[in-house]
């Protein structure tokens, strides 16, 4: 009978050690360490997530309780609360942020295309804030009673991957982070008229990017051209407008496409803004209804994992927690990409949580996971050998 190793080390297999290792160098991540490894904080903290526990106690008294050894994840035994809470304190949690985009490029390679006909590329833009405790992380003033940080997410919608993030306090506004992003040419940002400005819209038109946003309610408009709308489409409007430019702009004469589209389910009337001139006007809002795809990766992310409370109080405990939640995110991801079944997020999550420990196939239970494995009588016998 073919044995396998709990599910847990197989997807801890996705994470290469020699690559890892590559990495911990590379970040002197174990410069002063004494017998506690990078990999043996890895694997708690990603069990933090998979596993759901709220505290250090519970991390390492979940692995300490797990059936079997624990050789089969790579560590020797299961961290003390006080040694991975001084970890947890003091690695750079640089270290955690390159393992994300490590195993975003494998996720990239099994991701399918978006559902448009266009082949430009399709990324949404937009931040949320994550509330914390003034009294208790007092770094992270926000407002007078209350404090925050701010995750800035980027998503491909090429499979729906979270393709970029920035953790900074909860003062920083959106549009300060979006200024320092480069694109390439040709590409499609969709995003919330939170990031409405009009220079940095002007420079992403000199760089080749096209956006979809929202014009915000009494923007002054010096001319309009109305175009041809679709008979028995939400569209309500379609026009070329300029708006007022300025010598110092890479568009001076700022000449954009304002689409007005009905929502059909609550009658709401949505002010599109674009500097996209050949797609048709049904197209530009289905573009910006697809950015209703990061809200819901936001979503999934304060539901099904853990960056609503923190098992650490610094700022840097606080980032590894989160960028451990983002690389959790892409092993569902992956997962779901990989599977033949019909799997929602949060029946993955909550499936795999309960089957983390159970010695089985990943793969097949991904593929059946209500069909029981082979009894060991019926499984087909294993070739003998007979040595002389």
């Amino acid at each position: 009978m073919q044995r396998f190793c709990s599910i847990f080390s197989q997807l801890l297999q996705l994470f290469p050690r020699l690559e890892f290792q590559q990495l911990v160098q590379q970040h002197r991540a174990e410069r002063h360490a004494r017998g506690f490894e990078c990999w043996t904080q890895f694997v708690a903290m990603l069990f933090c997530q998979l596993g759901r526990a709220h505290s250090l106690r519970e991390i390492c008294g979940g692995l300490a309780s797990c059936l079997g050894k624990l050789s089969h994840l790579g560590i020797e035994r299961a961290p003390v609360r006080s040694t991975l809470a001084y970890a947890n304190e003091h690695r750079p949690a640089g270290l955690y942020r390159d393992l994300f985009f490590a195993l975003l490029e494998r996720c990239r390679r099994v991701a399918g295309r978006h559902k448009f006909r266009f082949k430009n590329k399709l990324v949404s833009l937009d931040a949320t804030v994550i509330d914390l405790c003034a009294e208790i992380f007092d770094w992270a003033k926000f407002r007078r009673t209350k404090g925050a940080v701010k995750l800035h997410l980027l998503l491909d919608h090429d499979g729906y991957l979270p393709c970029f993030a920035v953790i900074t306090p909860g003062k920083v506004h959106e549009i300060n982070v979006a200024r320092r992003l480069r694109f390439a040419p040709g590409t499609i940002l969709v995003m919330d008229r939170g990031y409405l400005d009009y220079r940095w819209l002007d420079e992403l038109t000199a760089q080749g990017v096209y956006f979809v946003t929202r014009l915000k309610d009494g923007a002054v408009i010096e001319e309009a051209a109305p175009g041809p709308i679709p008979k028995g489409s939400p569209i309500q409007s379609d026009q070329i407008i300029a708006l007022p430019g300025s010598g110092r702009s890479f568009n001076p004469e700022r000449v954009l496409r304002r689409v007005v589209v009905v929502v059909p389910k609550t009658g709401q009337e949505l002010v599109l803004l674009t500097n996209q001139f050949t797609f048709s006007p049904v197209t530009i809002a289905a573009l910006y209804r697809e950015r209703w795809q990061i809200e819901l990766l936001f979503k999934a992310l304060k539901q099904n994992l853990k960056i609503k409370t923190f098992v650490g109080t610094s700022a840097n405990a606080l980032h590894i927690q989160i960028w451990t939640a983002l690389i959790a995110m892409l092993i569902l991801k992956y997962l779901q990409l990989k599977s033949r079944w019909g799997w929602s997020l949060s029946n993955l999550v909550a499936l795999l949580r309960m089957n983390l420990f159970v010695h089985r196939d990943l793969w097949a239970w991904l593929d059946q996971p209500f069909t029981p494995p082979p009894e060991p009588g019926d499984a087909p016998q294993q070739t003998s050998w007979a040595f002389a």
